[in-house]
C-alpha cells in the first residue's frame, strides 16, 4: 500500500486522469463498434445511421489533447515539460540548459503509421510562402531523422537538433521575419561581422511512442517572443487553437517587459484556458533567510504575477520544474512535494481532462439517440406491414380458394396503387435536390475563398493595411450572414419536406419523419471565436508586418483553411440530414415493395397448398417477435452506450497500474 502511494505521488496525477480517459474512449469505441456489427448482421444499418456510428467512432480514435508550452527564452518550457510528462524516461527528453534551447516551434505526438522520427522543416521555407498546413502534406520538404528509442543518450543528442541556429545578413533575416526596423529591440543580436543569428528550423514535430502521446496528447514547446510574432501559423491557429497553455515565467523576475507583450500579444485573450507558472522557485531559497520569510517572497510575487496578468491568483502556480524532475527521476516524495509539481498537474487534471470529456459525452449521447431514432423507426415501419399481413392472413382462415384469389388480387391492386407514387417522389425529388443545392453554395469552398479574396483586396487599398481590421470584420459579417441564409433555408427545406412526407404517409402508408434540422446557427460561435483570436492582430501594431506580401500571403492561407473547417462543417452536417431524409424514402420505398411481393408470394402458395396458410401464419408472427427483440437489443445497446459515456470517472487500468508500481515494461516502447 505505502509503496502504490508513493507511486501515485511520483506520477502525475495529470497522466493518470489522461489514461483514464483513454481507457474511456476505447471502452466507447468498442462499444459503438459492437453496436455497428449488430445493426450490419441484422441488415439494419441504414447509409444515415452507419454514418453517424462510423464518424463519431473516428473523433473518439483520434482525439488530441493539445496543451501549449508560452515563455521567454530560458524561462524553464522544456524542463517543464520532461516534468509533466517524460520523468519515466529517467532523462531529460528535450534539451534544457541555461540560455536558448528551442529555437523553433516543437510539437510532440504520435501518429501510428508514422515510425518513431524527429522532422525538421528549413526555416528558409518561410520564404516561399506556404503555410504550415500545406507543408504537412509535403514529406519532401521535411529533414527526417530517426530516433533511437533503446538509447537515451542517442535520443537526446538527436532532439538537441532544434537547439540549432544560423547566421544570416540583415536583409535575409527581415526576409525571413526575424528583423523589424520599427521594432528594433527585439531584433535578435548581430556578431562582428554583421551577421544575424536565426534558427535553422521553422518548426519540428516529434513523433514519439510515449503512452501519453500515444492516447492523444500533443504537446507543444514554442521559442521566445521573436519566434513567435513571426509564425503566423503558430499566433493565428496553434496557440488559438491549444486545450490549455502553459505561461511559464520566472519567479525570480516576475513578469518583464517581454512576458507582458507575449501575454498582451497572443494570450490575454482566453483566460479561461490558461494557466501561469511562476518557474524556479528555488533560486529564492536564501540561506540568511527564514523559510517563512521565503514563503512570503513566494506570495507576494504570485499575487503581484496576478495582478499584472488581471489573472485569478489560483491560476499562477509557483513551483520548480528542475527540482520536480529531479525528485521523480530518483523517487523521492518529500522533493517532489518541495517542488510544487503536483498542485499544477493537479489542477489540470480536475479542469482540463474532464472539460473533454463532458464535450466528447454530449457528442455520444447525442449520436446514440439519432442512431436509436432511425433504427426504432425503420423496424416500427417494417412492424406495422407485418401486422397488417398478419391480419389479412388470419382472415383468410376457414375461406374458400376464391376468397384468396379476391385476397391475392386485392395485394396486386394496391401494389400497383402504390406504385403511383413514384410520380410524386420524383418531383420530391427534384425539389429538394435544387432547394439543398442552393443552400450548400453558401457553404461552398468557391463561395468563402471569393469572401477572403474581397477582404485582402480591402485590405491591400489601405495605406500599409491599416484598414486591415475593418476588412476582417466586414469579412467575419458577411460569413455569419451566409451561415443564417444556409440556416434559413434549411428551414425552408424542412417547411418542404414536413407536408409532403404527411400527405406521402396518409395516402401510401409510408412512416416518413424528419429528425431536427442542421443548426447552422451554432457554428457561428466558432466563427465568432476565430474572429476573436484573428482580429487581435489585425491593429495598428502590426500594419508593418500585414504590408509584407509573403506574411500576408500565410495570414491568408491560414485563415482560408480556418474558415474552410467551419464551412465544411456546416456543410457536412447539412448534407447529411438532407441525405438521411432521402435516405427514408429510399428504403422505404424498397422495403414496401418487398412486402407487396412477399405478401404475393405467401397467397400464391396459400392457394395452391392449404397448409402454407397456417405456416405462413406461424412465419409471420415470428418475424415480428424477432423484430421486437431486435429493438429491444438496439435500444438496450445504445442505452448502455449513454450510460456508459456518462459513467463517473474511470479507475486507473490495470496496466497503467502496473506502470505505477513497477515501471514500463521496454516492450511498451516499440513503434
Amino acid at each position: 500500500m505505502e509503496q502504490q502511494l508513493t507511486a501515485n505521488l511520483i506520477q502525475p496525477s495529470f497522466n493518470r486522469r489522461l489514461d483514464s480517459l483513454s481507457d474511456w474512449r476505447v471502452g466507447l469505441c468498442a462499444k459503438i463498434e459492437e453496436i455497428l456489427r449488430y445493426l450490419e448482421a441484422h441488415d439494419l444499418a441504414s447509409a444515415s445511421s452507419r454514418d453517424i456510428l462510423l464518424n463519431i467512432h473516428q473523433r473518439l480514435a483520434n482525439e488530441k489533447l493539445v496543451i501549449a508550452f508560452v515563455a521567454e527564452f530560458s524561462r524553464g518550457k522544456s524542463e517543464l515539460i520532461n516534468a509533466i510528462f517524460f520523468a519515466d524516461v529517467g532523462k531529460r527528453v528535450l534539451p534544457a540548459a541555461p540560455g536558448r534551447t528551442t529555437m523553433c516551434p516543437v510539437e510532440l505526438g504520435f501518429e501510428a503509421e508514422e515510425p518513431p522520427m524527429l522532422a525538421l522543416l528549413p526555416i528558409e521555407s518561410r520564404l516561399e510562402g506556404a503555410s504550415l498546413a500545406e507543408l504537412r502534406q509535403q514529406p519532401d520538404m521535411w529533414r527526417r531523422i530517426p530516433l533511437a528509442l533503446d538509447d537515451s543518450d542517442a535520443l537526446a543528442q538527436t532532439l538537441r537538433e532544434v537547439m540549432l541556429t544560423q547566421w544570416v545578413t540583415e536583409d535575409k533575416a527581415r526576409s525571413l521575419g526575424f528583423w523589424d526596423d520599427e521594432r528594433s529591440d527585439d531584433n535578435p543580436p548581430r556578431n562582428d561581422e554583421g551577421l544575424v543569428e536565426v534558427p535553422q528550423w521553422r518548426h519540428a514535430l516529434i513523433n514519439y511512442p510515449h503512452p501519453l502521446l500515444q492516447q492523444g496528447l500533443v504537446v507543444l514547446d514554442t521559442p521566445g517572443l521573436n519566434a513567435i510574432g513571426a509564425e503566423p501559423e503558430l499566433t493565428l491557429n496553434l496557440l488559438p487553437t491549444a486545450h490549455a497553455t502553459l505561461f511559464i515565467l520566472a519567479a525570480d523576475t516576475g513578469v518583464t517587459k517581454s512576458d507582458l507583450t507575449i501575454w498582451r500579444d497572443h494570450l490575454g485573450s482566453h483566460p479561461l484556458a490558461r494557466y501561469v507558472v511562476l518557474n524556479k522557485i528555488d533560486t529564492l531559497v536564501d540561506p540568511l533567510a527564514r523559510p517563512e520569510e521565503v514563503e512570503a517572497q513566494i506570495e507576494a510575487q504570485r499575487l503581484a504575477t496576478a495582478r499584472t496578468l488581471d489573472m485569478p491568483a489560483a491560476r499562477v502556480f509557483p513551483l520548480s520544474a528542475r527540482q520536480g524532475l529531479a525528485a521523480r527521476i530518483a523517487g523521492d516524495e518529500a522533493a517532489l512535494q518541495a517542488s510544487r509539481l503536483l498542485a499544477l498537474e493537479q489542477a489540470l487534471g480536475e479542469q482540463l481532462v474532464p472539460q473533454r470529456r463532458k464535450m466528447l459525452e454530449a457528442v455520444v449521447a447525442d449520436a446514440s439517440h439519432d442512431v436509436q431514432a432511425q433504427v426504432a423507426r425503420r423496424i416500427g415501419d417494417v412492424r406495422r406491414q407485418i401486422a397488417e399481413q398478419s391480419l389479412e392472413l388470419n382472415g383468410l382462415r376457414g375461406k374458400s380458394s376464391n376468397k384468396v384469389r379476391m385476397m391475392l388480387d386485392r395485394v396486386q391492386a394496391e401494389a400497383a396503387e402504390f406504385e403511383q407514387c413514384t410520380t410524386r417522389l420524383h418531383a420530391l425529388r427534384v425539389i429538394h435536390a435544387r432547394m439543398v443545392k442552393d443552400a450548400l453554395a453558401d457553404l461552398s469552398s468557391d463561395r468563402l475563398r471569393e469572401e477572403v479574396e474581397q477582404m485582402q483586396m480591402a485590405m491591400s487599398s489601405s495605406i500599409m493595411n491599416l484598414g486591415a481590421k475593418k476588412a476582417f470584420l466586414s469579412l467575419c459579417a458577411n460569413l455569419r450572414f451566409l451561415l443564417e441564409r444556409a440556416h434559413g433555408r434549411g428551414l425552408e427545406i424542412r417547411d418542404m419536406l414536413a407536408p409532403s412526407f404527411s400527405r406521402l404517409n396518409a395516402e401510401f402508408g409510408f412512416s416518413l419523419s424528419l429528425q431536427p434540422g442542421p443548426d447552422s446557427m451554432r457554428l457561428k460561435d466558432d466563427l465568432d471565436l476565430l474572429e476573436k483570436s484573428y482580429v487581435q492582430y489585425l491593429g495598428v501594431t502590426h500594419a508593418l508586418r500585414l504590408s509584407q506580401p509573403k506574411f500576408m500571403d500565410q495570414f491568408r492561407s491560414m485563415l482560408l483553411s480556418k474558415l474552410r473547417m467551419v464551412f465544411e462543417m456546416a456543410s457536412g452536417e447539412f448534407d447529411m440530414w438532407n441525405k438521411s431524409a432521402s435516405a427514408q424514402i429510399d428504403t422505404q420505398l424498397r422495403e414496401r415493395r418487398q412486402s407487396f411481393r412477399k405478401r404475393r408470394d405467401a397467397l400464391e402458395r396459400i392457394q395452391v397448398a392449404a397448409g402454407e396458410l397456417e405456416q405462413r401464419i406461424i412465419e409471420v408472427d415470428a418475424q415480428d417477435a424477432h423484430l421486437k427483440a431486435q429493438l429491444e437489443s438496439v435500444t438496450e445497446m445504445t442505452r448502455d452506450l449513454r450510460d456508459q459515456a456518462c459513467q463517473p470517472g474511470l479507475q486507473v487500468s490495470n496496466l497503467h497500474m502496473d506502470r505505477l508500481l513497477g515501471g514500463a515494461p521496454e516492450a511498451q516502447w516499440a513503434p
